[in-house]
Order: C-alpha cells, then sequence, then structure tokens
C-alpha cells in the first residue's frame, strides 16, 4: 500500500459525471474499507445537458459547488490536475508539480472538445450561449432566412443538436415565423444508434416542426454561403450549426489509441495497467455520453471494491444508451438495451423509462443530485417525476 494506513486509497482523477458517479458508488459499495481523494481542478460541478435550452430561457445548465456535493462524504477534494501517471510506483505527477501515490486510480478527466466544421457556429458549451442567442436574433429579424444543423464524424453524442434544431423551430413557430431548417448528419436515419422504431419518431417529429433532414452525408467546412460536403455536395445556409468533436488528451504513463483516448476492458481496467482504471469520455468508447460515462464508472467502482474486500460481484460494463430528446412539448425518451445487440430491443415514449428521471441516468449521481435539489428535472419531466417516484423508487427500469 501506498501509506501505511490499512485503507486503500483510491485517487479519483476528474471532475465530471464519471469522477462523482464513482465517488458516490464506491462510497456505497465499499463503505469504510477505501479512503478516496478527488483529484480536480475544478471548485464546481456544471450540469451540462441543458446548456442547450439557455438561449430560449427554457432550461438552465445547474452549477454546484463540490464543497456542497461531498459534503459529509468520505472522500478529500484536492485541487489540482492529472498530468502523468506511473503505475509501477502506484503515483501520479499534478499539474502543479507535486506528486501524490494511490493504491488504485480512477482516471475520468473526459475529453477536451474540438472544432469539427470549420466555418460553424460550434455549439460546445457556455461559451456558445450567447453566440447562439446572437444567431436567434437573426431569424427574429429575418438576416437570416437558412440555418443547417449538422454533425460531423467524431462527433460523440448527436441529440443536442437535433435539440437546438427542435426548439428553434419552435422558437420562430411561436413568432410566426417559417425560415428554413435543416439537418445535415452522417448518420443513416435521424438518432439511428437508438434503432428503427426510436429514429421513426424522432423523423416524424422533425417532419412536424418542418425540419428537413439529408441524412448519410458528412460536412467539410462552411464557404461562401453554403456547408460543402465531403462528398463533394453542398447545401445553401446563411448559418450553419455544429457540435463538436471530442479529442482524446493523451497522459504520460498511460495507453492511448490513435485519437488519444484510452483503452478499457468491460471492468474499466486500463490495458497493461494494474490498479489503474479509466471512465467516460477519457476512454476509447465511441460513444460520449454521460449516462453511458456512469455506467462505465459504475463497472469500474464495482471493480475496485471487490479488491479492496467489499462483498461485491463485479457486473461488467454493458451499455445501455438511454437519452432524453428536449422539445417544445413533453421530452422524448429514448431508450436502447445493450448496444450492438441483435437484437431490437429499443423504445421511444415520452412517458419516463428510467428512475430518476433526468436528463443523465447516473444510478448513484442523478439521485445524489435530485435529492439535495441541486439537479432540477428538465421542463415536461418535472411534473411527471411525483407520479414515477410512487410506482417506482429502483434506480433504473
Amino acid at each position: 500500500m501506498a501509506e501505511s494506513n490499512p485503507r486503500p486509497l483510491v485517487l479519483i482523477a476528474g471532475g465530471g459525471v464519471a469522477a462523482l458517479e464513482a465517488v458516490l458508488a464506491l462510497e456505497a459499495l465499499a463503505g469504510a474499507r477505501v479512503r478516496m481523494e478527488l483529484l480536480t481542478p475544478a471548485d464546481e460541478f456544471v450540469f451540462r445537458p441543458l446548456l442547450v435550452g439557455e438561449p430560449f430561457d427554457r432550461t438552465e445548465a445547474q452549477h454546484v459547488p463540490l464543497r456542497e456535493l461531498l459534503a459529509g462524504r468520505p472522500v478529500r477534494h484536492v485541487s489540482d490536475g492529472l498530468a502523468a501517471v506511473d503505475a509501477a510506483a502506484r503515483r501520479v505527477r499534478t499539474t502543479s508539480g507535486a506528486d501524490r501515490s494511490y493504491d488504485a486510480l480512477l482516471i475520468a478527466s473526459g475529453a477536451r472538445t474540438a472544432e469539427a466544421v470549420p466555418g460553424a457556429l460550434t455549439f460546445d458549451g457556455p461559451s456558445a450561449v450567447s453566440a447562439y442567442r446572437d444567431l436567434l436574433a437573426d431569424l427574429d429579424w429575418a438576416r437570416v432566412k437558412r440555418v443547417v444543423f449538422t454533425l460531423a464524424p467524431g462527433a460523440g453524442w448527436s441529440i443536442p443538436l437535433y435539440e437546438l434544431a427542435l426548439l428553434t423551430a419552435a422558437h420562430l413557430s411561436e413568432r410566426g415565423m417559417t425560415p428554413h431548417l435543416e439537418i445535415v448528419t452522417p448518420e443513416p436515419t435521424p438518432l439511428a444508434a437508438f434503432g428503427a422504431d426510436a429514429s421513426r419518431h424522432v423523423a416524424d417529429l422533425l417532419e412536424r416542426s418542418n425540419i428537413a433532414v439529408r441524412s448519410g452525408v458528412a460536412p467539410r467546412a462552411v464557404a461562401d454561403g453554403a456547408l460543402l460536403l465531403a462528398d463533394g455536395g453542398s447545401v445553401p445556409a446563411d448559418r450553419v450549426v455544429a457540435l463538436p468533436r471530442s479529442v482524446g488528451t493523451r497522459i504520460p504513463g498511460l495507453p492511448a489509441d490513435a485519437e488519444g483516448f484510452v483503452p478499457v476492458d468491460e471492468h474499466g481496467r486500463v490495458a497493461g495497467l494494474e490498479h489503474v482504471y479509466a471512465a467516460g469520455d477519457v476512454t476509447a468508447w465511441p460513444h460520449k455520453q454521460g449516462g453511458l460515462a456512469s455506467q462505465q464508472a459504475d463497472a469500474a467502482a464495482e471493480t475496485i471494491a471487490a479488491w479492496a474486500g467489499a462483498p461485491v460481484q463485479p457486473a461488467p460494463f454493458r451499455p445501455v444508451l438511454r437519452g432524453l430528446l428536449l422539445t417544445d412539448d413533453r421530452p422524448l425518451f429514448l431508450r436502447g438495451q445493450d448496444i450492438g445487440s441483435p437484437e431490437e430491443t429499443l423504445t421511444a415514449t415520452t412517458s419516463p423509462l428510467w428512475w430518476p428521471a433526468g436528463k443523465i441516468a447516473g444510478r448513484h449521481l442523478t439521485a445524489y443530485l435530485q435529492s439535495r435539489g441541486g439537479i432540477a428535472p428538465p421542463p415536461g419531466v418535472r411534473k411527471l417525476v411525483a407520479v414515477i417516484a410512487a410506482r417506482d423508487r429502483g434506480p433504473h427500469r
């Protein structure tokens, strides 16, 4: 062990969904068997999935101080970042130049985002909200008449693009305006990752909202009043809105694939290293989404808890894709079973398909945040929560 204290020290690097899910899961599974340190320079947790509603004044991203989230929890917040890993010595180097030891290391430091379509308005976080408000103003004053929403290969999660398009259509409809809105995506059908049934639901919703769809084509860049396509074609556009692509952050001492992401097995173990785990966007799993990050964190936490002597039988990561699509009316819940399974067991409905009914389906984190009042369910879900709570108190259905 790295210290004389008989309880092993689990160092968790990161301050996002996967890191906090791991903290809460380890507390629930291992209890006093472990000590934890949360290594992150952040002093707050930002619940980013609701950012898409901010330009329309429909939702607001919540900012929750970490001191409140961690109060009373058996975890120490170390305000620093991860710079390098020495797995043989069970030590890390931090961004401030300090060395820290660990007995088990869980890396949940996320990924960087980068522009995916040159010339487009990249909706990549809080800084994009003001720019999108300006776009809405240009639409309101008819200075812009054609907006194209596009998804490039490498964007890890496509739901926000559809939400922006649908909420923009609703915004314009309320004002009696009908500019041309279009989605251009390399997906074979809208939100195809959720399967045929969900894709049909979304396609119908887009049609009712007068949003055109061009699928099976990838964007290249914006130039001369058009979105240029990888196949040599183009789509006329006054403005183009795109999601960013995810970029891996290579960390010395860790293996990485060609894109800089960390390869892990189904229990979150980093390839070739002992007592080192990873979860969330930092890993090589192609879908970058909070619910999947939570599931990865749970799998890694179970493995670490069992190693620490907890009576836990670690379950492997078996991804279940869950997505909540914000619309002008009731949100659409999308749920798939095992990603890649040949069985067509995918669902789309306006009734909650998991509990707690939130934007991210995290077994521990979502319930904890809602119980503390830190994260409220999005509009359209709040009125359903009381019914679901009375019917089913389990973490997932």
